[in-house]
């Protein structure tokens, strides 16, 4: 628990400051400094350390924006413990558009790093010393890849309780007990005894607002879970998560243009067809059939597609699907932007309950 200053590179960050600071990265080919952005909120009463860290692929954008809107929240002029948020772990991705570093590394494969390795290696090294090590819960921020959406989710070490506890509070529809994988952000988390979440919600490149809505919210309910902001009188949706152990990718039986005919959150059940895949002429068609029951939590968005390339990807619940299916259209309609061509646009308009 904190319940001093805390040190982040040269910084000291006291009770009750709000401090950004940047971290030294190797320059770029022409010299200009490279540096991580770092907001720092020291709560003036003790609590958790909780690092919020998105675009550590840098091509994920809807992380930045979550923590943008998170840092505005005025519920942190009440904080107890301190919040470390990195909107941009891997710069030089997010300058150049690309999930990847300019060696081609991928960051959260890279871990624990080195400070006389590759680049990635190097970042690794600084973010999990100056950041990670100093914290006691954290979250991941991620999105899928190119023309690839998820719905959000969380993907999480189930098996540690106070995993367990934050994911519970998070509040998303769907709650995968996930592998750690090797090099990841999580398994440093794992090994250091951090609880950590990882959320994923919407595509590379593009801001999507449900997303967005769902992430912040979710921040500051596991922020009330784990005792930083004070819990509401009243919590209005409370229900037990539905957790799903398996979950399956459905891939492209022939080479063509698919047609997808279902959206992301579908109820699918057996044999329901998801897709058609023919070729360009449309002399032929394939169609591409649910082998089981389940949601779907993940599709791609390109037309054209190769024999064995992931199509959709589906989550399969133990519970009842009407009862899976319910919690998934509640919290849709929890977050879905109003549609009101009348109303001024308002970039902030991110409800907190």
């Amino acid at each position: 628990m904190a319940s001093h200053a805390i040190t982040i590179g040269d910084f000291t960050i006291k009770p009750g400051e709000h401090r950004t600071i940047e971290l030294p990265l190797a320059a770029m080919v022409t010299h200009n400094d490279v540096e991580m952005t770092v907001h720092v909120v020291c709560g003036k009463k003790p609590g958790p350390v909780l690092f919020v860290a998105a675009a550590i692929h840098g091509d994920e954008l809807n992380g930045v924006e979550v923590i943008r809107r998170l840092l505005q929240q005025k519920q942190l002029n009440r904080l107890n413990g301190t919040l470390i948020a990195i909107p941009i772990v891997n710069v030089y991705g997010f300058l150049n558009n690309s999930r990847y570093l300019p060696d081609g590394r991928d960051l959260n494969r890279s871990f624990p790093g080195s400070s006389k390795g590759s680049l990635a290696a190097r970042i690794a090294h600084t973010f999990l010393n100056e950041i990670v090590r100093k914290s006691t819960h954290g979250i991941d921020l991620h999105t899928g890849a190119r023309h690839r959406a998820n719905l959000p989710q969380l993907r999480a070490d189930l098996s540690n309780e106070e995993v367990q506890r934050m994911a519970g509070a998070f509040d998303v529809p769907v709650i995968i007990d996930s592998k750690i994988r090797d090099g990841s952000l999580r398994e440093m988390c794992d090994e250091a005894g951090i609880p950590v979440l990882l959320y994923e919600a919407g595509e590379a490149l593009r801001f999507d607002e449900l997303s967005i809505r769902a992430g912040v919210r979710g921040i500051i309910n596991v922020m009330r879970e784990i005792n930083m902001l004070p819990h509401k009188r009243h919590r209005l949706h409370n229900k037990k998560p539905l957790i799903s152990r398996n979950t399956t990718w459905l891939r492209a039986p022939h080479s063509g243009v698919l047609r997808a005919l279902v959206p992301l959150g579908a109820h699918v059940k057996t044999g329901d067809v998801l897709g058609i895949i023919a070729d360009p002429l449309g002399t032929s068609e394939y169609r591409v059939t649910a082998e089981e029951e389940g949601i779907v939590i993940g599709r791609t968005y390109m037309p054209l597609v190769h024999e064995g390339e992931a199509l959709f990807h589906l989550a399969h619940y133990e519970a009842k699907s009407e009862k899976v299916y319910s919690q998934l259209e509640a919290f849709q309609e929890r977050y879905e932007p109003e549609l009101n061509p009348d109303a001024p646009f308002d970039p902030h308009n991110a409800p907190i309950l």
